[in-house]
């Protein structure tokens, strides 16, 4: 396939000649000649100058113009017409008549001039693109310069000084001479046509087919010239016309090469940074150097914008998705969602890009703030159904929060800042908010306790609180799960809610977590060697724990540390964790080798697949709180609360139901057959001494 206009235009040239030089050998009728040199002699002249014009136009372009950016081919085709330009003006002068130093040619010096002239196109030509072309110096150029303007007066004087030349034509017509010399240009220009396609065929550069272009047309007029009997008839001058086009293509091909190509590259390169400066390389969507662009836009305009609205949305815990799936596929699932998002948008309704998870809209048709909110809750409805991924379906939940020009901000920043501020403290839960100024105070606030708690974590400042998990049916206590408190120097005891989303956003949650499993395992070993019946300790696992490649390793070098049997450790992993199937299956494979137990927490709440569930090497479901607080009063949770009992006794799994408060709720989970239970019915979350008191001594 011809995939660019120059290849085209190459191809028919051609084609073109091939016919052109078809007709001249099957349609040659006398009336075409001219046999009055009085006729003849203008348009010769015209021709003559007309090329000599062209020649000079390449030399100046090959070394004036643009000369710091002169390569190595430029540079020699130029030098090569200043040699050409210098023949072709003495044969055009010449041939007319006109007087050189008191010196007239006869017409057997012009063909010579002319054939002299059209060896060194050809010979040039070959040469010049024979090599791959690189820049060269100033020092070369001017080396090439000198080289060419002697060697072109060596030439003429040489030519002036050959007496004996062998006559080209006579009475009878052209002389074997010229029919050999002009065979010879023929078969050159042909050798210099294929090695240039041979040379660029794979990149096929619109000059290189220019210029092949004008090869094309030497050979068309050398045909003619071949053809021609007399100085003075039309296939001469058809012949120095294809000459001067030709020449005018090599001009067009240099220009093409050296000046337009260039410029060209230069706009295409400005245009794609001004790209990549305005739009998310991701999902190709304006970025918010672009946002704060049109913003300024709008409220430079003044008139007629009461009421623009910047929302920003948020997809929640999408570094969860990111690190379960991998970048990759996270990377996939962004793009999908983009183009939803997009699709959702109204004409004059902008989508851009916030980078990472957030994609922030113009909203500009004005109205209330239950409008705006009745408006950015469709676009967060777009994500009741899920997005498939390879074999997988992937639900996302978006939060959003709204600035309104002018109230919530004059300034084109200001309303995008305050967009997200509103949008962060909704915490992932989505809602949709419109800015407040408390909102600002409440940013800030996680900022110093992001600080603070690195600050803790160096200082010792947190502790574990215990809950026993108790079998239901005996009502003795079979295990505790270790939950982490942070004792505040100045807020007092501050609970998990209220800490550990910043912990994982800022990546505290890793060092952290490994803090909690050691503590965990030390103080079980601790009641162990103090005598007390061996149970089993429940530790929850980060996301940020559970991907990292050398986990495995790292609880195998504590337990071996602390000496505490594996069969003692239990930890507790969330349905989102496993997003990323394979890698998932391989890390829980990994860690049940280590012969500690796996639980799923929070069951219910995600997406599993039950295909997938059963295939996990797991030993227990927990039933989330949310379900078991409402099974007295709500009989699809209590379905569902009876439902996964069913299917753990099923897949030979235990099941603990986590929120226990009430004696009714502990005999409908009897009766379900829950294994363990967890709650304030049995204990509040208490310290290891108050656990040692309560549970273990007898």
């Amino acid at each position: 396939m011809l995939n660019n206009v120059e290849e085209r235009k190459t191809v028919g040239t051609g084609i073109a000649v091939v016919v052109a030089v078809l007709l001249l050998l099957f349609f040659q009728n006398p009336v075409y000649r001219f046999q009055d040199w009085s006729e003849y002699a203008p348009l010769y002249l015209a021709a003559g100058v007309a090329n000599v014009a062209i020649c000079f136009s390449i030399f100046t372009q090959g070394w004036i113009y643009f000369s710091n950016q002169l390569s190595r081919q430029r540079l020699y085709t130029g030098m090569l017409f200043l040699f050409v330009l210098i023949f072709d003006l003495i044969h055009t002068l010449g041939a007319i008549g006109f007087p050189l130093f008191h010196w007239t040619l006869s017409m057997n010096e012009s063909l010579w001039l002319l054939l002299l002239s059209k060896y060194a196109v050809a010979l040039g030509i070959l040469f010049t693109f024979s090599f791959r072309d690189r820049a060269v110096g100033t020092l070369y150029k001017r080396i090439i310069l000198m080289i060419s303007i002697l060697g072109s007066c060596a030439a003429v004087t040489l030519f002036f000084m050959w007496q004996s030349r062998p006559v080209l034509i006579n009475e009878q017509g052209m002389t074997m001479v010229k029919k050999a010399a002009d065979t010879g240009i023929l078969a050159l220009l042909l050798l210099a046509v294929g090695m240039i396609i041979y040379k660029g065929h794979a990149e096929k550069p619109p000059s290189l087919l220019i210029i092949i272009r004008g090869l094309i047309f030497f050979i068309l007029g050398q045909i003619l010239f071949m053809k021609s009997s007399y100085i003075t008839d039309v296939d001469h001058l058809l012949g120095l016309a294809c000459g001067c086009i030709g020449s005018f293509l090599i001009l067009r091909g240099g220009y093409r090469l050296s000046i337009q190509d260039p410029l060209d590259e230069q706009r295409k390169a400005e245009a794609q940074i001004s790209y990549l400066a305005y739009h998310d390389d991701l999902t190709g969507l304006p970025n918010l150097r672009k946002l704060l662009l049109r913003l300024e836009t709008f409220i430079e305009k003044g008139h007629g914008i009461e009421g623009l609205t910047v929302a920003v949305l948020n997809i929640n815990r999408f570094k969860t998705i990111n690190d379960s799936l991998g970048r990759d596929a996270g990377d996939c699932i962004l793009q999908m969602a983009s183009k939803r998002i997009v699709h959702e948008a109204k004409i004059w309704e902008e989508v851009y890009s916030m980078g990472g998870d957030e994609f922030a809209i113009i909203l500009t048709d004005g109205g209330t703030s239950e409008q705006m909110v009745d408006r950015i809750e469709s676009f967060l409805n777009l994500f009741n159904e899920p997005l498939q991924y390879e074999l997988g379906d992937y639900h996302l939940s978006l939060s959003a929060g709204f600035a309104i020009y002018p109230e919530d901000g004059t300034a084109a920043d200001q309303l995008v800042q305050n967009a997200d501020t509103a949008v962060h403290d909704t915490k992932g839960e989505h809602r949709i908010r419109r800015y407040a100024p408390f909102m600002q105070l409440k940013a800030q606030e996680r900022l110093i306790m992001e600080t603070e708690l690195r600050r803790g974590l160096e200082r010792g400042e947190f502790f574990l609180e215990y809950q026993p998990l108790v079998w239901l049916q005996t009502s003795q206590v079979v295990g505790m799960e270790a939950l982490v408190r942070w004792n505040h120097p100045v807020r007092g005891i501050v609970y998990p809610g209220e800490f550990i989303t910043i912990a994982e956003d800022s990546g505290l949650i890793v060092p952290l977590g490994e803090w909690v499993l050691r503590q965990a395992c030390q103080q079980n070993k601790q009641w162990q060697m103090a005598g007390y019946r061996p149970l089993c300790v429940s530790i929850n696992l980060s996301l940020g724990q559970f991907i990292q490649p050398n986990l495995p390793e790292r609880i195998a070098a504590i337990l071996k540390e602390i000496q505490l049997e594996p069969q003692y450790v239990d930890l507790e992993i969330t349905e989102s964790m496993t997003l990323d199937k394979e890698a998932a299956l391989d890390q829980l494979h990994r860690l049940k080798k280590l012969g500690i137990k796996i639980s799923i927490d929070d069951f219910g709440t995600g997406y599993s697949s039950l295909h997938y569930l059963k295939n996990l090497p797991i030993d227990r479901l927990k039933i989330d709180r949310s379900f078991v607080n409402e099974i007295l009063r709500d009989n699809k949770n209590a379905a569902i609360v009876s439902t996964i009992a069913t299917m753990a006794h099923h897949l030979k799994l235990k099941v603990t139901a986590e929120g226990v408060e009430t004696e009714d709720q502990l005999s409908f989970l009897r009766n379900q057959q829950c294994h363990e239970g967890q709650g304030y019915y049995f204990s509040r979350p208490i310290g290891a001494r108050d656990f040692e008191r309560s549970f273990l001594i007898q």
